[in-house]
């Protein structure tokens, strides 16, 4: 996975876990893809302390997620979801039975919505 899309769904996951500094560097960084220049003009800091920030932000968040496992369990269950509806859609295609047919359809919409 593309670094730039992982820290966004783990600031989606973890935002209310780091301070409002943070959150800040990382949205601007990563979010509203402003440059370590831009930023350090509109911090009033240097660029190597935009850095710090950004990088303290992003350890704060791989260790929350190394912990707390929220995203990895989130891909495991989507995985299995997507494996449960092949499944069903191979049942489907080989089942006559129109009630079989009908309930299992109703099984994969509600899967769908889970995903």
């Amino acid at each position: 996975m593309d670094k730039n899309v992982e820290i966004s769904m783990l600031m989606d996951l973890y935002s209310k876990m780091l301070t409002k500094r943070q959150y800040s560097f990382l949205d601007d960084y990563y979010n509203k893809d402003l440059s370590l220049s831009e930023m350090a003009e509109n911090y009033n800091i240097t660029r190597q302390a935009v850095r710090d920030n950004i990088k303290k932000g992003e350890c704060k968040l791989f260790e929350l997620e190394e912990k707390l496992k929220i995203m990895e369990n989130a891909k495991k269950r989507e995985a299995k979801i997507a494996e449960i509806l092949s499944k069903i859609a191979k049942l489907q295609e080989s089942d006559s039975d129109k009630k079989i047919s009908k309930t299992l359809e109703e099984v994969k919409k509600e899967l769908n919505i889970l995903v």
